[in-house]
C-alpha cells in the first residue's frame, strides 16, 4: 500500500507544461539525479512560499523541495474576476502548480479551508480542529520525508495572518510528531515515522515584519537566491519573479530581479546548521544501502553529457537503472521514476496519451491514442500499455519498433460505462463542513489534484533495457489565435443541469421566474426536467419536457416559483430525467489563459430566501472592478442594471441612473474611473446622484504599487486602510440610530447582520473629513470600536456611501439583511 500511494504521486506530479526545454531541461534532469535530499516548506496560503528559496533548492541544488500549504485561498479576493469560494481555491491551486513548474518544487495541501482572514492562531486552531490539520501537516511530512523542514512564519503575531501563525505554530509540532509513531498511528500503514534533521524559519529580513525578541541572536544560515545559473540562462531570483506572477489572481505579479539577494534561516529545532540549511546531512548515493555504483555511473552521466550527442551517455543511466530497479526502498522508487523519464529526455523519446475530444459522455465510447516519437537516433520499441481510472480501455501487448523522427499512433477505444465519476477535484466530491473538506482516499489526500480520468503506464525498451512512463489521459489541440494547446479530458453526464443563481431571493410574497439551464453532452437529448422545493412553495408547472437535438446545445427552461408568505430559508434542486435516468449535476469550467481549463461538477441546488425588502431606484450604473456577482444580485432586487464603460464614465449620461455602483477593487482596476472620479462628483453626485463605493485595496508599502490610486475614493478627504472586522458574528451599532438610511425604504436593526457569511467588512477607512458620517460600528473581539466601514455624506443634492463592507459574498449568498441594507443605499435618492 505504501509504494501505491507514492506511485500515484509521482503520476500525478508529472509536468503538464515545461518552461526549460531542450538540453537546460535534460542537463537538470541528469543533475537531479545525482542529489538524494530533500527540503519543505510551509505555510498558510497559495501565494505564502518564498519563490526564490524553492526556485534556489530545486533548480539550483538539485534536491527535493515542496511547499506544503495549509489552504487553497478559498477566502481570499480575485483580481481577475468574479469567482470565489472554492472556485477562487481551484484557481489558485493551478497558480500554484504553474508556479512550481517554473521554480521546480512540488505542491502540497491540508485538507483546511481558507475561511478568511484571521486575526489569531487560536482562532484559525480552534476552527479547523487542531488535531486534525497536525495530522494532515504530520502525514506530509511522512509522505515527502524531508531533510529540512523552512517554516515561511514565526508563529508570533507579527506575522499579522492567524493563519500565517498557525502555520509557523503547526510545523514547529508536527517536527517531531512525524517522528513519534504514538501521534497519528493509523498512518503507519501507509507511511512511516520520519524525524527531519532541522527545522528553520526563514525570515523575511529588511522591509518585512520585525522579528520577534531573541531571533537576532538566534544561529542563522543565509543563501544567495540571486545566483546566476548559466545553463538555465537564469539567476533564481529571476526564476522567482517568474514564478511568483503566475499568482495572478491575488495580484502578485512581482520583478524578476537580477543581483544579490540574500535570504536568512534562523534554527527553530534539530542540530543548528552552521554554512548551510543541509550541513551533516548526505544527499549523495551513499545514504541509499548498495547505491554507490549507481551514484557514480549518474554523476559521470551528467559529466559527460553534451547536448550535440545525448544519446552518448545512455550506457552510463542504463546500467545504473539495471542496479536501481531491483531496490523497493522510499528513495530508490523516486529515483527509478526520475531516471526512466531522463532517459526518455536523453534518448529524444517523446510519448503521449490522447483524446481527440476533451469531453467523454457517461454511456459512450471515446476514441483515443498513443502518440509516440523518437528523435535521438536511439533504438526504442514500444513493448505494452496498460490503464487505470475510469474503465473501459483494454490494455495491449504488442513489440512495435519506433522510426527515427516518424511518429507512431496506436488508436484505442475508451468504452465508459454509464456510472463513471463525473470529473471535478477530488477534494469536492464528498461534501465538505465549513472548516474542512472530506477526502477519504489516501492515496491522494495533500496532493494538488486527482490523477486524470485514465493513466497509461508504457513500457519501452530503449537500447534493450525497458523502462517504464506514465502518462495521463490529455487532449492536444489547436487554437488559431494561441497556437497548439492542452486542455485535461473530463467526463460529463448526458446532459448538465444548472440554475441560474447561487442563491433565488424573494424580496416579497410575489412569485418569480425561476431558470434552469440544460446543456446537451449528445445529441437527440429527451426526457423531463423538475424542481424539487419543500412544502410552503410552489412550483408551476410539476414538470417540462425538452427535447435537445444537438451536442452542446444549451436550453433554458423557466418555471414559476411561488414562496410562502412568511420569511423563509429553504433549498431548490433542479432533476432532470432521461431513460429513467435522475441527472442533478451541472458542468461548470473555469476557464483563465494562465491555467489550464478546470472543471466542476456542482450539484444543481440553489438557496430559497424569502424575506421583505423594498427598493425605491430601479436604474443603476455598475462600474464592474476585479470581478464580482453583485450585479446579478441587484437584478434580483428588480433593479435594471447596466455595466459602464469607459466611454460612459467620459462622455456618457449619467444623469440616467438613480445610482451608481462601483464593484470590487474599482479604483485598483479601472483608470478610466480614477480619470473620472471628479466629472462623477460634480456632473453626477452634486446634482442629485446616488453614488456608491465598494471596497478597494490600499496600495504602496511591502506589497507594493501607488498609493495614490485611492485618493479619489470621495468627494472629500478619505485615507483607507488594511483594518477588517473578520468575525461575520461581530455585534454592530448605529451612531446615530435615526440616520434616515437605516429608516428608508426598510428599517434597518441588528437583525440584518445575521447570517452574514465570512466576515463583515475589509479595508476599512481610518481618517475621514468632517463630511462623513458613519453608518455602523463593529470591531473583532479585543479590539476597539471601528467606524469606517460604511461613511456618508451629502455632497450637493446627492448623496456618497462609502462602504467596504463585504457585500460582494452577502449578496450572492443571499443574506436577507444585506440585501435590504444595501436596497436603503441604492434609494438614497429617494429619500
Amino acid at each position: 500500500m505504501r509504494s501505491a500511494v507514492l506511485l500515484l504521486v509521482l503520476a500525478i506530479a508529472l509536468p503538464s507544461q515545461r518552461t526549460f526545454s531542450g538540453a537546460p531541461e535534460v542537463k537538470q534532469a541528469l543533475d537531479k539525479l545525482t542529489v538524494v535530499g530533500s527540503v519543505m516548506m510551509i505555510a498558510a496560503h497559495p501565494d505564502d512560499e518564498n519563490t526564490g528559496v524553492i526556485a534556489y533548492y530545486a533548480r539550483g541544488k538539485k534536491v527535493r523541495t515542496a511547499y506544503l500549504a495549509l489552504n487553497r485561498g478559498e477566502g481570499g479576493q480575485n483580481l481577475i474576476g468574479s469567482d470565489q469560494g472554492v472556485d477562487i481555491g481551484v484557481i489558485r491551486t493551478q497558480e500554484l502548480l504553474a508556479a512550481r513548474r517554473i521554480d521546480g518544487g512540488e505542491q502540497f495541501f491540508t485538507r483546511a479551508i481558507d475561511f478568511g482572514f484571521s486575526k489569531s492562531a487560536k482562532e484559525t486552531l480552534d476552527f479547523w480542529g487542531k488535531e486534525k490539520v497536525l495530522g494532515d501537516v504530520v502525514w506530509a511530512i511522512r509522505k515527502f520525508r524531508p531533510d529540512v523542514i523552512i517554516r515561511r512564519f514565526s508563529g508570533t503575531p507579527s506575522d499579522g495572518h492567524g493563519h500565517h501563525q498557525a502555520s509557523a505554530l503547526l510545523a514547529d509540532e508536527a517536527f517531531g510528531a512525524a517522528a513519534d509513531p504514538k501521534r497519528f498511528p493509523e498512518q503507519l500503514q501507509y507511511v512511516e515515522p520520519w524525524q527531519a534533521k532541522r527545522l528553520v524559519w526563514n525570515a523575511f529580513g529588511p522591509g518585512g515584519p520585525p522579528e520577534p525578541a531573541g531571533a537576532a541572536s538566534a544561529a542563522r544560515v543565509s543563501i544567495d537566491m540571486g545566483e546566476f545559473d548559466p545553463y538555465l540562462g537564469y539567476s533564481y531570483g529571476e526564476i522567482a519573479g517568474w514564478s511568483r506572477s503566475q499568482h495572478r489572481s491575488q495580484a502578485m505579479g512581482a520583478a524578476e530581479r537580477k543581483g544579490s539577494q540574500p535570504t536568512y534561516f534562523i534554527n527553530i529545532k534539530g542540530d543548528p546548521a552552521s554554512k548551510d540549511l543541509f550541513d551533516g546531512i548526505d544527499t549523495t548515493w551513499n545514504r541509499i544501502p548498495g547505491g554507490t555504483k549507481i551514484g557514480e555511473l549518474l554523476t559521470r552521466a551528467s559529466k559527460e553529457y553534451h547536448p550535440a550527442k545525448p544519446t552518448a551517455i545512455l550506457p552510463y543511466l542504463l546500467e545504473a537503472r539495471a542496479l536501481l530497479a531491483p531496490k523497493k526502498d522510499y528513495y530508490s522508487t523516486i529515483k527509478l521514476h526520475d531516471l526512466d523519464e531522463a532517459i526518455a529526455l536523453v534518448a529524444g523519446l517523446w510519448v503521449e496519451f490522447q483524446a481527440d475530444k476533451y469531453v467523454a459522455v457517461q454511456g459512450t465510447t471515446s476514441k483515443m491514442k498513443l502518440a509516440a516519437i523518437e528523435r535521438n537516433d536511439a533504438t526504442i520499441t514500444l513493448q505494452s500499455a496498460s490503464f487505470r481510472g475510469a474503465t473501459g480501455v483494454a490494455p495491449f501487448s504488442k513489440e512495435t519498433k519506433l522510426v527515427d523522427n516518424t511518429m507512431l499512433s496506436i488508436p484505442l477505444d475508451w468504452n465508459l460505462s454509464q456510472d463513471a465519476a463525473l470529473t471535478q477535484p477530488y477534494y469536492l466530491i464528498e461534501p465538505r463542513t465549513e472548516s474542512s473538506f472530506t477526502v477519504n482516499d489516501r492515496s491522494v489526500l495533500g496532493l494538488p489534484q486527482g490523477p486524470a480520468p485514465v493513466v497509461a503506464t508504457i513500457k519501452f525498451l530503449v537500447n534493450g533495457t525497458e523502462i517504464e512512463l506514465t502518462r495521463g489521459v490529455t487532449h492536444r489541440y489547436v487554437d488559431r489565435s494561441a497556437g497548439e494547446l492542452t486542455r485535461p479530458v473530463t467526463i460529463v453526464a448526458p446532459i448538465s443541469v444548472r440554475l441560474t443563481e447561487d442563491a433565488l431571493v424573494f424580496p416579497a410574497a410575489e412569485a418569480r421566474k425561476v431558470e434552469v439551464v440544460l446543456k446537451a453532452n449528445q445529441p437527440n437529448r429527451k426526457g423531463s426536467l423538475k424542481l424539487n422545493v419543500p412544502a410552503g412553495w410552489k412550483t408551476d408547472p410539476a414538470t417540462l419536457d425538452f427535447n435537445i437535438a444537438a451536442a452542446d446545445e444549451e436550453k433554458t427552461l423557466s418555471f414559476v416559483v411561488t414562496p410562502p408568505r412568511e420569511a423563509s430559508l429553504a433549498s431548490v434542486t433542479a432533476v432532470a430525467t432521461i431513460d429513467g435516468r435522475e441527472y442533478t449535476h451541472g458542468t461548470h469550467v473555469i476557464q483563465y489563459s494562465h491555467i489550464p481549463p478546470q472543471t466542476l461538477a456542482p450539484l444543481a441546488k440553489s438557496k430559497l430566501v424569502r424575506f421583505d425588502a423594498k427598493v425605491l431606484s430601479k436604474r443603476i450604473g455598475y462600474i464592474m472592478g476585479a470581478g464580482d456577482e453583485v450585479p446579478d444580485a441587484l437584478r434580483q432586487l428588480g433593479c435594471e442594471v447596466i455595466l459602464l464603460s469607459d466611454t460612459d464614465l467620459t462622455t456618457g449620461r449619467l444623469g440616467q441612473f438613480d445610482a451608481i455602483v462601483t464593484g470590487v477593487r474599482a479604483y485598483n482596476t479601472r483608470p478610466d474611473l480614477r480619470a473620472n472620479a471628479q466629472r462623477i462628483f460634480d456632473d453626477y453626485v452634486a446634482k442629485g446622484g446616488t453614488f456608491i463605493v465598494q471596497y478597494n485595496v490600499v496600495e504602496g508599502g511591502f506589497f507594493g504599487g501607488d498609493p495614490s490610486i485611492l485618493s479619489k475614493v470621495g468627494p472629500y478627504p478619505i485615507t483607507t486602510s488594511r483594518d477588517r472586522v473578520t468575525d461575520e458574528h461581530a455585534a454592530v451599532q448605529f451612531p446615530k440610530v435615526d440616520q434616515r438610511l437605516l429608516q428608508f425604504p426598510n428599517q434597518i436593526g441588528e437583525k440584518d447582520f445575521d447570517g452574514w457569511v465570512q466576515e463583515r467588512g475589509l479595508y476599512f477607512a481610518n481618517k475621514w473629513d468632517d463630511h462623513y458620517q458613519p453608518l455602523f460600528s463593529m470591531h473583532d473581539p479585543g479590539e476597539n470600536p471601528m467606524l469606517g466601514g460604511t461613511l456618508v455624506t451629502k455632497y450637493g443634492q446627492g448623496n456618497y456611501i462609502f462602504t467596504p463592507m463585504s457585500w460582494f459574498r452577502q449578496l450572492p449568498a443571499g443574506v436577507p439583511g444585506a440585501y435590504r441594507i444595501f436596497a436603503n443605499f441604492l434609494s438614497a435618492g429617494k429619500n
